[in-house]
């Protein structure tokens, strides 16, 4: 829920969407939830109540306070549609962050995102969460597989932020172009927004990448003994 539980019986714009009849049907209303526990009483919204009420009829807040728009490739069936408020942005903006530093990034580093741009989350949340973070973000996008090995090339990247399967592509545009993807400077991976995940990764680690966990989506280069040695929680700083 995107609003303060109603009170005086002043109904905020959560209890006017689509859902609220099902909230009804299962016998509770916003006021209910009042703490974490709470949340076990009431339904799940679905992919199928997006569907339905396609484009813009899910929104809990008025338009006028939505300052972006998302939608999926509506490749199964029409597209979900997501609007962000500028508190949405600020809270997807620091769990960006926190996920980036989890993985072992820092404010120091230049950070090379190659998800795509646009109706797709992947790259602005990956944009903003790096910015948020203080690194220093390269906006490349997806696509262009001879320029992202250049500009890696070129920009010298700590970070690249990408799919698992086009960090594959990439993968192979260097050896393509005859360059030891060992000796970029690329120390860190973040590969997520779509399958094959660490499995993937762990498969291409002759060229220079494999997964630490086999449920990570943070793989660190196979050729940095260096950072194995400092890694976190190595016992050796």
């Amino acid at each position: 829920m995107n609003c303060a539980p109603c009170s005086s019986g002043a109904c905020g714009p959560c209890c006017a969407t689509p859902t609220s009849g099902s909230a009804t049907a299962a016998g509770v209303h916003p006021d209910d939830l009042r703490q974490l526990e709470d949340l076990t009483k009431f339904p799940f919204t679905t992919k199928d109540d997006l569907r339905r009420n396609y484009p813009f009829g899910m929104f809990a807040v008025p338009m006028e306070q939505i300052v972006r728009i998302h939608a999926s490739s509506g490749t199964t069936g029409r597209p979900t549609v997501v609007g962000y408020s500028r508190g949405d942005i600020d809270t997807w903006s620091r769990l960006m962050a926190r996920s980036i530093r989890a993985a072992g990034g820092r404010a120091s580093d230049k950070i090379h995102v190659a998800y795509g741009y646009g109706l797709f989350t992947g790259g602005l949340g990956a944009h903003y969460g790096a910015e948020h973070l203080g690194a220093a973000v390269i906006p490349v996008g997806g696509g262009f597989t001879e320029r992202q090995v250049q500009i890696i090339t070129d920009f010298q990247p700590d970070i690249i932020m990408v799919t698992p399967s086009y960090m594959l592509a990439i993968a192979d545009e260097f050896d393509r172009q005859g360059l030891d993807a060992r000796t970029c400077s690329l120390r860190l991976g973040i590969f997520s927004a779509r399958s094959p995940g660490a499995r993937a990764c762990a498969t291409r680690s002759n060229s220079g990448w494999v997964c630490m966990r086999p449920t990570s989506t943070a793989c660190r280069r196979s050729w940095a003994p260096e950072w194995r040695r400092n890694a976190p929680g190595s016992g050796t700083g």
